[in-house]
């Protein structure tokens, strides 16, 4: 047989156990079988289109015997390109069978398959239906959420019962690629309740990979509705200026400020909620990059007019430059664990961002002290 005896899913789960609310090391890798996907493996056809037909012909020759066992696509797929991503030549597959015939071989594959490539043929099999009880299953394959992610996400966002919790669950557990997976469902799916809380405050984890998805987070979660609203916390502030200052500089990823039309409604009041925030590390530099790339561009990439762009970096420079600011950032420099410890964050800062914003904890501290 091939592969390992232990099953991706009882490594996920494993994996999962010891951090339940955290996110799994390194996306689960190594997983059990890599030794078996190393080297020359198939690869995507020049026509794209054809992918997956050939993991659909050895569907059709098993849903064909009525009497077939699941366990007999244990190692079927290893030979053939199998997408990690939905797949109408799977789907059509799917569908062409008996739709019980299709659950028992999706779950057996997820459940017992030992060989990613079957993992992955059983979870797009179980993104085809919408049985409530295979939730469960489909989120704990989905925490190996780089190779699992698409599929999962598809899966749960089928389940029209449940189905956002369980995005919303697997979402929180979860980081880079498969972030991007999940948080791109959640926003196709329609953020409302818990999940248009969730995104509006903790979508964007700091990884450059947020690129891909903050726009859509912004306008999917109507970020400017809820940070002129009622329900400011300093979750929403602070994510976003996240959310601002990824989108001020993701060109070639993801939507731009100069292509969301309430950019200036919203770094407007990011700046005016700012000016009553604590003063910590993280939201000054936030603040400090926003004003950078407002200030260094035309300001119809960012969305502003002359005067709204020109306003709205005075709010920031006026704030970064307040006595308290400025002494905290100063101790924060200084400190033995300061932002960006380690990676000559700082040094950058000053001979970049800092030199052309003339900020003023950057300069002599007795600058401006009067």
């Amino acid at each position: 047989m091939l592969g390992p005896r232990i099953t991706l899913f009882d490594h996920a789960l494993r994996l999962h156990r010891h951090d339940p609310d955290g996110v799994l090391p390194r996306d689960g890798k190594p997983y059990p079988d890599d030794a078996f996907h190393r080297g020359r493996r198939p690869r995507s056809r020049d026509d794209a289109r054809t992918d997956g037909a050939d993991v659909a012909a050895i569907l059709d020759r098993h849903f064909a015997e009525a009497d077939a066992a699941p366990g007999d696509l244990a190692d079927a797929f290893h030979d053939v390109y199998v997408p990690i991503h939905r797949n109408e030549h799977i789907a059509a597959a799917a569908k062409r069978a008996d739709r019980q015939q299709v659950q028992r071989a999706g779950r057996w594959l997820v459940r017992h398959g030992t060989d990613q490539c079957a993992v992955t043929v059983g979870l797009a099999l179980l993104a085809t239906d919408w049985a409530e009880e295979d939730i469960p299953l489909i989120q704990t394959i989905g925490l190996l959420s780089s190779r699992f992610g698409p599929l999962a996400a598809d899966a749960l966002r089928r389940r029209h019962h449940g189905g956002t919790d369980a995005l919303l669950w697997l979402a929180q557990r979860v980081a880079g690629w498969g972030r991007v997976y999940v948080v791109e469902e959640l926003c196709r799916y329609g953020a409302s309740g818990a999940a248009r809380r969730w995104l509006l405050r903790h979508a964007c984890d700091g990884d450059f990979l947020n690129g891909y998805f903050a726009g859509r987070v912004a306008t999917a979660a109507h970020l400017h509705e809820a940070i002129v609203g009622n329900d400011v916390d300093d979750d929403l502030v602070d994510h976003t200026g996240r959310l601002l200052k990824i989108m001020a500089d993701c060109g070639g990823m993801g939507m731009t400020l100069e292509h969301y039309p309430p950019a200036p409604i919203v770094v407007a009041a990011h700046a005016a909620h700012l000016a009553r925030q604590t003063p910590t590390p993280a939201r000054y530099v936030t603040a400090a990059v926003i004003s950078d790339h407002l200030a260094d561009k035309a300001p119809h990439r960012s969305g502003c007019t002359t005067e709204q762009r020109d306003r709205i970096v005075q709010q920031y420079l006026a704030i970064l430059d307040r006595q308290d600011w400025c002494d905290m950032m100063r101790a924060d420099r200084d400190s033995d664990d300061p932002y960006g410890s380690g990676s000559g964050f700082y040094a950058w800062f000053a001979d970049t961002v800092a030199a052309r914003l003339h900020l003023r904890s950057f300069s002599d501290p007795t600058d401006g002290d009067g």
